[in-house]
């Protein structure tokens, strides 16, 4: 879309640090006036540790058995606690100009994923007030009733531009969840647009192709009429929050 107010760069599947460095770069661009841009990317297995998970308390194995199976641990400038990257995992970098909106951007992200898994047949997506992130209803599991989360939001604020964005279980190994704590929500398990097909009996795929699409069409809706607009700089500290898992 020429003339849409932000651009749209499919990565592929490429390493965290690598996409880290992509992001940096585009956020620079960015926040010397160049357009928006969208990132879209998967990520070889990795866990990454926002800035309330500097001890790494929530991850609930050995580093050496993480290293055994090829899973690096990143500490990162978002907000948020630790969470699980992995294939079949969408994440969307949304290097927008954000300013002190922090919040009004959250619920945007929140709005966006949740047109997007309403078009793929879950309607039941919706926010959950006090946590970022995207849930379904709550299932009970062995008589305890756990919410359900298919996307998780972290997301920092430099030079009043945002970097990182949302991670959307598509067809995430969410086996690899065990492995931590997701953003440090004991109450929490952690779904996929694949495992709630199978658990409703819903006889259809998703693609990660098609996810793209349809978040791709999501944000363009929801940001119809964002204010894109740099703000003046105001100060280099880092605005941050969000729980990305």
């Amino acid at each position: 879309m020429r003339d849409a107010p932000f651009g749209v760069l499919d990565l592929g599947l490429l390493p965290y640090r690598e996409a880290w460095d992509v992001q940096h770069e585009h956020h620079a661009r960015v926040a010397a006036g160049g357009r928006p841009t969208l990132l879209l990317v998967e990520h070889p297995p990795v866990l990454t540790l926002g800035r309330k998970a500097r001890e790494g308390t929530n991850i609930i194995v050995t580093r050496e058995y993480l290293n055994s199976q090829g899973i690096e641990v990143l500490e990162v400038e978002r907000g948020g606690d630790v969470t699980y990257h992995g294939p079949g995992q969408l994440v969307a970098y949304a290097i927008f100009p954000v300013g002190r909106r922090v919040q009004d951007f959250l619920r945007l992200l929140e709005g966006a994923t949740i047109t997007a898994l309403r078009e793929l047949g879950l309607p039941d997506a919706r926010p959950n007030p006090g946590y970022a992130g995207v849930y379904v209803n709550p299932r009970e599991v062995n008589g305890r009733e756990y919410e359900q989360k298919i996307a998780s939001f972290g997301v920092a604020v430099q030079r009043n531009v945002a970097l990182h964005g949302l991670a959307l279980n598509v067809t995430t190994n969410l086996q690899h969840f065990e492995l931590i704590v997701p953003c440090g929500l004991s109450g929490t398990q952690m779904t996929s647009v694949e495992r709630e097909y199978e658990l409703r009996g819903i006889n259809r795929t998703v693609s990660m192709d098609e996810a793209k699409h349809t978040l791709t069409r999501a944000f363009h809706t929801t940001f119809e009429i964002y204010d894109w607009t740099l703000p003046e700089p105001a100060g280099t500290a880092p605005a941050l929050t969000g729980s990305h898992a």
